[in-house]
């Protein structure tokens, strides 16, 4: 198989990456993905690994965790969804992505096994996490990061048996799936909670925290908190990044810092540095070196990610109302703009209204568009509906191509662009725009 073949091949997978409406219970099955991964030999076991969940900063934060392992000179997989520009970026080992010979030989093999289970019908996702999980295994990694796809309980990512499972905020999102309150929300994220296990939880509304703690108490899991068992002090997020303090049973680090822009990455770093922290509950010791040149180092494209200076361009992959909220206020806070040129697409199953109501007011001129990558696009004329009597000026685009080229044009070298709504709507624009970011 050639990489070429393997895409295709994943591709010709049911996505619900891409889709709008199904059946999350009957759509997702851990019994269908054990069965598999049996198959494969559980190529899942055996590897010492920390599991990431929650609606916002997920990704942020697994990159923090594996950033400082690799810091403390540890071989460290990461495993995260969705990507920007190449499917290769979503699995890596100590910032080497997976080859496109690896990608398309193990592919083969994960191909192989489904086909020797004729009654059941495999997911992309699925058959790109049994991948990750040999890949993995065949490279004997001291520690893997994995980042939930969605949920928790049903996820792919399920079958590991992690030292420290991760919570970071819970927010509404995929409401019509998870449920239509923050608690069924956290139940669902919750899932990856183990029986005697150690659980992580950022700050969290106190919805969504009781849920997180009745699960942790159901599982005699030990359950530590941002703001209480760990507090955050002295933060400060500029320009440059974050800067921050960080106190409580694991001893006291001053004047941590991030490169990573805004207020929500002090707490997703913040979280990181708790997982951590709770590795000695294995035996497991990693430097306060380590921990603050990891949470230095750590790169993570698309989020909150300035990639030009005159004029300003933005891009970040704010999806939900909670992050748009967290984008607008760093907008105005750190970067002190008060109106800029808005590139907005939104994923059909995604909050548009909300995402709206936090993101106009700080928009002199919206351009609507959606990417060509997802099914789940929201048609620009369907946003435009919801905006409603907002006097600036709105147009319409057919594509990302169109939308970042109108935006450009219309741009003194003063201004600022921001390109948001889906990470899809990201990795399109920052395709267009970086030179030498190549889809291999």
């Amino acid at each position: 198989m050639t990489y070429r073949q393997a895409l295709l091949y994943l591709n010709s997978l049911i996505n619900y990456e891409k889709q709008n409406s199904y059946d999350y219970n009957r759509s997702f099955s851990l019994d269908r993905m054990i069965r598999l991964c049996r198959k494969l030999g559980d190529p899942q076991d055996g590897i010492k690994s920390i599991h990431v969940a929650g609606s916002k900063g997920k990704g942020s934060t697994s990159v923090f965790i594996y950033s400082i392992l690799k810091s403390a000179g540890y071989k460290v997989g990461l495993y995260t969804s969705p990507h920007l520009v190449s499917f290769r970026e979503r699995i890596r080992i100590n910032d080497i992505l997976i080859s496109e010979e690896s990608f398309a030989g193990i592919l083969g093999d994960v191909k192989k096994a489904i086909e020797s289970i004729p009654e059941e019908e495999y997911s992309f996702f699925e058959a790109f996490t049994a991948l990750c999980y040999l890949y993995f295994n065949k490279k004997r990694l001291d520690f893997a990061v994995y980042e939930v796809g969605l949920g928790g309980r049903l996820d792919a990512t399920n079958l590991v048996m992690p030292l420290v499972s991760v919570i970071t905020p819970i927010s509404y999102e995929h409401t019509d799936k998870l449920g239509n309150t923050l608690g069924r929300i956290a139940l669902e994220k919750s899932g990856i909670i183990k029986d005697n296990g150690i659980c992580v939880s950022a700050p969290q509304q106190e919805e969504a925290y009781r849920a997180i703690e009745e699960i942790c108490k159901k599982r005699r899991a030990r359950l530590i908190s941002i703001g209480t068992d760990i507090t955050i002090g002295s933060d400060k997020a500029t320009v440059k990044g974050g800067e921050f303090d960080l106190s409580g049973i694991f001893g006291t680090c001053l004047r941590l810092k991030t490169r990573l822009l805004g207020s929500h990455q002090i707490v997703n770093a913040a979280t990181a540095a708790a997982a951590i922290g709770c590795l000695k509950y294995a035996g497991i010791g990693i430097s306060g070196e380590a921990i603050r040149s990891g949470l230095l180092n750590a790169s993570w494209p698309g989020r909150l990610e300035v990639i030009s200076a005159s004029p300003k361009i933005i891009l970040d992959g704010a999806q939900n109302r909670a992050s748009a909220k967290a984008l607008a206020d760093s907008i105005r806070n750190i970067f002190g703009l008060r109106k800029l040129i808005l590139v907005l697409g939104v994923s059909r199953d995604k909050d548009i209204s909300g995402i709206l109501d936090e993101l106009l007011p700080i928009a002199g001129k919206v351009i609507l568009t959606k990417a060509r990558v997802t099914e789940r696009a929201t048609e620009p004329a369907e946003i435009m509906a919801r905006i409603g009597d907002h006097s600036m000026e709105t147009v319409l685009t057919s594509g990302v191509e169109e939308a970042v080229l109108k935006a450009r044009r219309n741009a003194g070298a003063k201004d600022a662009i921001l390109i948001t709504g889906s990470l899809f709507i990201v990795g399109e624009a920052r395709k267009l725009l970086v030179d030498g970011y190549k889809d291999k």
